[in-house]
């Protein structure tokens, strides 16, 4: 199989194949057992901010015990919220009134509490969200969140 061959059928442009080269795959005894994934930080944080779009309780599974959850958490209710995270089930309840106001003070901590933006102008047509803080990649554009 020639470089060209190699790149139109597999839709690569990789300089990294080298005609000759090869990888040899050997066939093992089979594998057993389980594996445990942790849930994803970046879709539960938008999971939790997506709650505050109607009142009701809701159960979130398989979330992980890091600190953006932690932090989500307090902001959720520092508006009115109610949370409880045990082992990796959450449980939250948004009450028909919620304060539409996400604090310096949470916000600073964790970039990704600008999510609450678009649930927020969504349910009550204004939010007031500080620049958040997190880490520090540079400018990064809100505007996909609303």
């Amino acid at each position: 199989m020639t470089s060209n061959s190699f790149s139109s059928e597999f839709g690569t442009t990789s300089s990294h194949y080298e005609e000759g080269s090869a990888i040899r795959v050997q066939q093992s005894e089979g594998l057993s057992g389980t594996v445990r994934v942790s849930g994803a930080k970046n879709s539960v944080l938008k999971i939790m901010a997506a709650s505050l779009l109607a009142p009701g309780k809701y159960v979130l599974y398989n979330v992980p015990h890091i600190a953006d959850v932690r932090w989500m958490s307090n902001l959720l209710e520092t508006m009115g919220a109610s949370i409880s995270h045990q082992k990796d089930v959450m449980r939250i309840e948004i009450p028909e009134e919620v304060t539409p106001i996400a604090p310096y003070e949470i916000v600073e901590r964790m970039r990704a509490s600008i999510v609450v933006l678009g649930p927020l102008l969504a349910r009550f047509g204004k939010a007031k969200v500080s620049v958040p803080g997190g880490d520090d990649f540079g400018h990064r554009p809100i505007d996909m969140h609303l």
